[in-house]
């Protein structure tokens, strides 16, 4: 145990080594993109201004999780998708053309890592419109403490809520992969 919090502390020094390499315009340019919750951009840039340094794509996210942790509070977050019942149901009701279904699909990116859509399906015109995206720390506070079983927390936060608003509108839901992440899973046809 004490070499792996020695090991964490090692890394923790050199990540911290690193953000200091950087150039002082680099880090304001960083911290502000931090504090604006906009971790996609100041990831791209530490690792474009780090990489004659050896800042890998890894341990840009590695510089960026640590300013996250150092400003805290100060972050001014990108707020949560309503998951409530009422909100969605709000949401749908503003859509133009005819809700047909509710969909639930995988998506992912370097910065969220998997995360799911609820998408309403809609015909004439045919199309769809994102009612939530759902992140882990989305779905965590969604579920409250319930047990999710088995289900990755977006999967389990996405299949209750598309659930419910499926039942409450009178439209099949669909979620092709509930249980493994997968942005090629079959969509939903009528």
């Amino acid at each position: 145990m004490t070499n792996r919090g020695a090991d964490a502390d090692a890394v923790d020094r050199e990540t911290e080594s690193q953000w200091e390499g950087l150039p002082a315009g680099i880090r304001t340019q960083v911290d502000g993109y931090v504090l604006q919750d906009g971790s996609f951009q100041a990831i791209r840039l530490v690792w474009e201004a780090g990489r004659a340094q050896g800042v890998g794509l890894y341990e840009a996210q590695k510089i960026v999780h640590l300013r996250y942790l150092h400003f805290g509070d100060r972050v001014a977050r990108t707020p949560d998708s309503p998951l409530d019942l009422d909100s969605l149901a709000a949401l749908a009701r503003g859509i133009r053309a005819r809700v047909v279904a509710i969909e639930a699909v995988w998506d992912g990116d370097t910065v969220h890592d998997w995360f799911v859509r609820l998408l309403a399906v809609t015909d004439e015109p045919a199309g769809e419109k994102c009612l939530a995206t759902i992140y882990w720390g989305t779905a965590v506070r969604a579920l409250d403490g319930a047990d999710e079983g088995a289900l990755h927390p977006s999967a389990a936060a996405a299949t209750r809520a598309g659930g419910d608003l499926a039942a409450h509108l009178g439209v099949p839901f669909h979620f092709a992969s509930p249980d493994t992440p997968d942005d090629e899973a079959p969509r939903w046809r009528p």
